[in-house]
């Protein structure tokens, strides 16, 4: 990961992003906890979340808007309108704002989209392809360690000073990242429309994910895994309330082991790639969850900090395979598309498989539902691993060896105008060829001595 943060350029960009992941993570479950204090309501609370999931649904329109417009600038406009956008939170006091929450949650979320398209887009522009792998470790390595204190900071903040000063920290991290990013200096062309109707446009990045063979196994098996993995969002309250039979408080000590174990993956993951490329990648961070989830039919307190370490491992795994894929996979001029379709292409079925967890936890046994979502996600990332040679590990440079070029002398006739001058001495330059194979095939020329 140091090679990707030499580069001058990404690091601006990081520095930017960190500021507004800072307080995403701060924002999400503060919001929540918010309107809990607003209602008393579990319920209400929850639907915090789903509003912010809701404009999911939008994101095949989202990525044609993203597509539209040179990356740079409008990653920049993003970030503003995204810190206008928390202002009304300013002005909620009682029960009677709660729906202030609700709707600027729903604008928070199609902001989201909306950054992450642009994100993915604005990556690809300024990584080359070689250390895609690693940008996405990096910022995946960040996102889960602000796990372990972003959630704990915003209900901290929350209970000490209000709801208005997570507001304002939210502003000022999205306004921070603007800032920064804008000082980046891009060359790029204002993108050319497809000359199609809109209505094809909008859908153009389905149907790349449909048409593509390594991106429609990875949306396909991993929105299996998705599905499946969304119940133990729900589940996990009932593990540590009947299971160990300790306070609902105590999740927040199992998130933390988890964010631990997100650290590691985040760490490994360019590693991951370079091995079994971006659709393997993918298959190890699905088929982890499937010996946490096992583990968690067992109630042992030790034995579940390894399954959410477990857990934690795969998530960026799987975000580093993906994201990493579809940059790859991609024309530039579709990506933003492409980005937030495959977005709501996993999101949705999590999304379902949440609310679907919540109801079914009262019904059946969890221990039962774990065992399942063990199985499930172990045969997913089973499917996974067999399309893995769809996306072979990245090409690594090696330098081709030297060879001497034969030079006819004056024996042969020729005079010192006739013989090859110095540009004409020419040998094998440095090759690209898959990881641990022989170099073949032939290269550009560089001048001999």
């Amino acid at each position: 990961m140091r090679t990707v943060l030499r580069r001058p350029d990404f690091r601006l960009l990081f520095a930017g992003l960190l500021a507004s992941m800072a307080a995403e993570s701060i924002l999400l479950l503060a919001l929540a906890i918010w309107v809990k204090d607003l209602t008393g309501s579990d319920g209400l609370a929850g639907a915090t979340i789903f509003a912010v999931i809701a404009p999911m649904t939008l994101a095949p329109l989202v990525g044609w808007f993203v597509d539209r417009y040179p990356r740079r600038p409008f990653f920049v406009a993003a970030n503003l309108v995204t810190a206008v956008l928390l202002t009304p939170l300013l002005a909620v006091r009682d029960r009677a704002d709660v729906w202030i929450i609700y709707a600027v949650a729903a604008l928070y979320g199609l902001s989201y989209i909306t950054l992450s398209a642009a994100l993915s887009g604005l990556i690809r522009q300024l990584v080359p392809l070689d250390l895609l792998a690693e940008a996405n470790g990096v910022l995946q390595t960040v996102r889960q360690g602000l796990r372990l204190i972003g959630p704990l900071a915003g209900a901290g903040l929350y209970a000490a000073v209000g709801g208005w000063m997570l507001a304002a920290i939210g502003m000022v991290g999205f306004l921070s990242a603007a800032a920064v990013v804008g000082a980046l200096r891009t060359t790029e062309s204002p993108p050319a429309g497809s000359g199609t109707r809109w209505l094809a446009e909008v859908g153009a990045g389905l149907r790349h994910l449909a048409r593509e063979p390594a991106l429609r196994r990875a949306l396909f098996g991993y929105g299996l895994g998705s599905l499946a993995m969304g119940f133990s969002e729900s589940l996990i309250f009932a593990y540590v309330d009947r299971g160990l039979g300790r306070d609902a408080a105590f999740v927040g000590v199992l998130v933390t082991v988890q964010g631990i174990g997100g650290l590691v993956g985040g760490l490994l993951s360019p590693a991951v790639v370079r091995r079994a490329g971006e659709v393997g990648t993918l298959a190890a961070g699905v088929a982890f969850f499937g010996p946490a989830s096992l583990a968690l039919t067992y109630p042992n307190l030790w034995l579940g900090f390894v399954a959410v370490l477990l857990a934690g491992v795969s998530l960026p795994l799987t975000m580093v395979g993906l994201h990493t894929l579809i940059q790859r996979r991609t024309p530039p001029g579709l990506l933003g598309r492409v980005a937030a379709a495959s977005e709501a292409v996993v999101s949705g079925p999590q999304a379902f498989s949440i609310g679907a967890g919540a109801l079914l936890v009262g019904a059946l046994d969890y221990r039962l539902l774990f065992a399942l979502i063990g199985l499930a996600t172990l045969l997913a990332g089973g499917y996974l691993w067999h399309g893995r040679t769809l996306s072979p590990p990245p090409v690594a440079r090696i330098p081709a060896p030297r060879r001497p070029v034969d030079r006819p002398g004056p024996a042969e006739g020729l005079t010192p105008a006739d013989r090859p001058g110095p540009a004409e001495g020419l040998a094998p330059a440095d090759r690209l060829v898959p990881a641990g194979q022989e170099a073949v095939g032939t290269s550009r020329p560089r001048r001999g001595r």
